[in-house]
């Protein structure tokens, strides 16, 4: 019987050196305070890409990590699945240019955009490639500059967002971490409640003149992205433990997407799993979208926080809405 379950032979992760403080942010809004920032999200800090850094770059350094653990070349790799919602242009893929700068152009590559589900679908769509014989070995990498579209003056979103990368190895190895099946899922009544409409086909030049300037931003509605994320965390790490035939004591580990940490907190309550199991980030690298996952993943990963046979959640909530939850056993 063919084992459903792929190897994690290594995670990395990268971000920019330019750290911007609250502080900074602060100064288009003098009516509001750090304490209230931290409060409401839990960030204090987040990195911004230099204007000669791409996403490219970061993603290059997060692969580069990886391979390094996982003690590969990059010649092993036949796929490169990239997860963005902001690639550096917008065709051909970011995977092409990914795999032309280390030197492996004759592997399969594409991108792949669920918000920030994006690493976790990408994980699901490598483990299924791997499971079916279409690759062996996979890097699954995600990078997103989401300063370059965040508006510095939308109390919304101003303090959320920040830059960064991060990277996981697959293969059929039989050891390893190993990876089951991710469960994915969505919620497209909630298609409004975070969106950028600008940039695509309906919309594809901002004309400031006719008051569409926002569009090109990220724009999110607060209320309803709170009270739908926490129950779609909740719902994916409970979907996962009957998947897996687990209890929540069963758990090490969340790894979340790095939201909002009232959400996340949020979501220990209503599962039952305490906080200080969950990978949290978000402090010093803000929502990194689709990257936040595995950037949660790679720095706790070089932290040394995880032990042998510990069982880890993924779980995530994106534009879309989209979800998505699954089990890792390092």
């Amino acid at each position: 019987m063919i084992s459903d379950t792929v190897c994690i032979a290594g995670v990395g992760h990268a971000a920019p050196s330019k750290v911007q403080a609250n502080s900074e942010i602060l100064k288009a809004f003098p009516d509001r305070t750090e304490d209230e920032i931290v409060r409401l999200t839990g960030i204090r800090e987040r990195r911004f890409a230099g204007d000669d850094e791409s996403a490219t770059d970061l993603a290059v350094i997060a692969v580069q990590h990886a391979l390094t653990q996982a003690g590969m070349k990059a010649e092993q790799i036949d796929g490169i699945i990239m997860a963005t919602l902001i690639p550096d242009q917008p065709v051909p893929a970011m995977a092409s240019d990914l795999a032309r700068r280390l030197r492996i152009p004759r592997v399969l590559a594409f991108d792949l955009n669920a918000a920030c589900s994006g690493w976790l679908y990408a994980l699901e769509v490598g483990r299924s490639f791997i499971v079916s014989g279409t690759a062996k070995n996979l890097i699954v990498v995600t990078a997103e500059l989401l300063s370059r579209i965040t508006n510095p003056q939308d109390h919304e979103t101003a303090f959320l967002f920040g830059d960064g990368a991060g990277a996981a190895i697959l293969t059929n190895g039989a050891g390893g971490h190993r990876l089951h099946r991710v469960g994915l899922s969505g919620d497209a009544d909630q298609f409004e409640a975070i969106q950028r409409k600008g940039g695509g086909a309906r919309m594809p030049w901002p004309v400031a003149e006719d008051g569409h300037a926002e569009h090109f931003y990220l724009q999110m509605n607060g209320t309803s992205v709170f009270k739908h994320a926490v129950i779609g965390f909740a719902e994916q790490i409970e979907q996962t433990l009957v998947r897996q035939n687990l209890k929540p004591e069963d758990i090490a580990w969340i790894v979340p997407h790095q939201a909002n940490e009232r959400i996340l907190k949020a979501v220990s309550k209503r599962v039952g799993i305490p906080y200080d199991k969950f990978v949290v980030t978000i402090g010093k690298y803000g929502n990194t979208s689709a990257a936040s996952v595995s950037m949660a993943l790679g720095w706790a990963a070089e932290e040394g926080i995880f032990a042998d046979g510990d069982k880890i959640i993924f779980c995530s909530v994106g534009a879309g809405l989209t979800f998505a939850g699954g089990l890792l056993e390092w």
